[in-house]
């Protein structure tokens, strides 16, 4: 049967495309499935997890512990590792097949590349980077509410509209742009890592999971690439998305920002630990790299505890934190938002309320 993707009534179910990586699951891959089953309840629909590679074994299963009601397995050596011209041709290959109406990928590097790939060739659209995702209109006019200054009682809605809405930042996080993909199936987009909240692992589920193995058309003529050797090249990058403790300095360290930087740094240690990361200001300035950047361009993160030095608190960084367990927030201007997301606020120059901080806290474990 020819694949039309226009003919939006032949599609149903959602999927999620799962990387491997040496046949293990990355957290994203959970991350990305506990969605796909919110999103799954909303329309009523199956949530499908596929995953791409060589000699995968039964660990695809704790995709079921996440929310997957079944997992396609593509299995062949040319998909051991990863290709471009070899995943894009068997995810549409499965794609066209099956007629998924949502196909969610991660916005890795792999992510980024295949899904605008796969888009092209099923001649439908691609929502990228995307930090919110709904299909009911109810919840998604609660997000409204809740994330946007928009006057809902003078916006006219269809609440019986099905398309998935996929909220991303434009104009470099200064605007929030939802969109929808009303006319060609499936509906698709790359999610950012580390937005959204992975679900509690069930036993239960993982085990009445069905695991489907689908055959794999696939040769070297299929190829325009082969990947002859991979090294890896080890770089000390900062985990965000994985740290329980997060010391984070804004603007406000502008008046010396070397201090400023390894105060944090000290605060994050005796605190337990912890990591610095940034607000796109400094990261813009050059006092820290693109790898420490949280907010709506950088990474969303939801650590049990979040120290904001010298953030002001502008919408675009908060995005990227409010979730955190607890928020601790220091600066000068007793007007900040950054205070409004806060549990605990001190307004104070951060210079002299860090080292009293930190000497509180060396007091407080020497005692222990």
């Amino acid at each position: 049967m020819e694949f039309n993707s226009a003919d939006i009534q032949a599609f149903r179910d959602i999927w999620v495309f799962c990387e491997q990586r040496e046949g293990k699951l990355p957290d994203t891959d959970f991350e990305l499935v506990s969605e796909g089953r919110k999103l799954a309840d909303e329309r009523g629909a199956r949530l499908v997890g596929v995953v791409l590679g060589w000699n995968l074994g039964d660990e695809v299963r704790e995709l079921g512990g996440y929310g997957a009601d079944e997992v396609i397995v593509c299995d062949h050596p040319l998909l051991e590792v990863y290709t471009t011209d070899a995943y894009a041709k068997v995810l549409c290959d499965v794609v066209m097949e099956e007629k998924p109406e949502v196909l969610l990928i991660g916005a890795s590097h792999i992510g980024r590349d295949l899904g605008p790939r796969c888009a092209a060739r099923l001649h439908t659209g691609l929502t990228a980077d995307c930090t919110h995702l709904d299909i009911d209109m109810g919840r998604y006019r609660e997000f409204l509410e809740e994330s946007s200054t928009l006057d809902l009682a003078a916006v006219k809605m269809d609440m019986e509209d099905k398309n998935l809405k996929m909220t991303r930042p434009a104009f470099g996080g200064h605007l929030m742009a939802t969109i929808i993909c009303p006319r060609f199936r499936p509906c698709m987009s790359t999610v950012r890592p580390g937005v959204m909240k992975k679900a509690a692992y069930s036993a239960e589920m993982a085990e009445r999971c069905e695991i489907r193995r689908m055959p794999v058309e696939l040769s070297d003529g299929d190829l325009k690439t082969r990947v002859t050797e991979v090294v890896k090249a080890a770089r000390k990058m900062v985990d965000l998305i994985g740290a329980d403790i997060i010391v984070s300095v804004g603007r406000g360290i502008s008046r010396d920002v070397e201090k400023g930087i390894a105060l944090a740094g000290e605060l994050a240690e005796v605190l337990g630990g912890g990591v610095v990361g940034g607000s796109r200001a400094v990261i813009d300035a050059g006092w820290l790299s693109a790898d420490h950047q949280i907010g709506q361009t950088g990474k969303t993160v939801h650590p049990k505890l979040y120290v904001a030095l010298g953030i002001s608190g502008a919408i675009q960084h908060k995005a990227g934190m409010q979730d955190s367990e607890l928020i601790i927030a220091v600066d000068q201007n007793d007007g900040a938002p950054i205070f409004e997301a806060a549990d605990y606020g001190i307004c104070g120059d951060l210079f002299e309320v860090v080292p009293l901080m930190i000497e509180e806290i060396k007091g407080v474990k020497k005692q222990d």
